[in-house]
């Protein structure tokens, strides 16, 4: 009777350990999220920065983001291309950007097995200071509704690993959204997700 009390005993501990942890990871990622919302309000509020013409920065109140959720940070695995190849995207004006297609991320949501092609500037690849950065663009259904019509973009890292975090609350949106005058990425058909990726920036009001 007592060795069944202690396994029961044990079994309780674990299981407050592992709501514990669990409990501990989310407050983080909210943490870290609302960081990246703060600034990102920040850099829009900045005279130098700001895509926001000056009338609309002054009366410029924060962006509109979809609630938190750790569903929609991913861990996808990565299979970086051996010899990547020139790729030229299409934007919101007559030039093309000229990106290099890094590799491709697969990871399971919804019980479906998703897929998606993860891109690096051919001008900053060759920047020491931005050589680890990788481009995701994507579309997903929440376009022209809830989102911007024209999809939304997450700023990655070259991971050590076959692995790579992908967290679509940090999505954020083209600054062509706001200013005409930018000439912004058009996310490839290669890279619509057939659901609704609800995490993330919302189109500005």
């Amino acid at each position: 009777m007592l060795n069944i009390m202690s396994l029961r005993l044990s079994y309780l501990s674990l299981l407050l350990l592992l709501i514990t942890v669990s409990s501990y990871a989310q407050t983080e990622h909210i943490i870290e999220i609302q960081d990246f919302q703060k600034k990102l309000n920040k850099l829009y509020c900045n005279p130098y920065k700001s895509p926001l013409p000056k009338k609309e920065r002054k009366a410029f109140k924060g962006h509109h983001f979809f609630p938190i959720n750790s569903l929609y940070k991913i861990e996808a695995k990565l299979s970086k291309y051996k010899n990547p190849t020139t790729f030229q995207m299409k934007t919101t004006s007559d030039r093309f950007a000229h990106f290099n297609k890094y590799g491709s991320v697969e990871f399971i949501f919804n019980e479906k097995k998703q897929r998606l092609i993860i891109y690096q500037s051919q001008n900053l690849g060759k920047s020491k200071k931005y050589r680890s950065r990788l481009f995701l663009p994507f579309n997903d259904l929440t376009n022209g509704e809830e989102t911007y019509a024209g999809g939304r973009y997450i700023d990655l890292s070259v991971p050590e690993g076959e692995l790579i975090i992908i967290d679509f609350n940090k999505s954020y949106n083209p600054f062509c959204v706001y200013n005409h005058k930018y000439s912004c990425p058009v996310p490839p058909a290669e890279n619509n997700l057939n659901l609704r990726v609800e995490a993330g920036i919302k189109a500005p009001k």
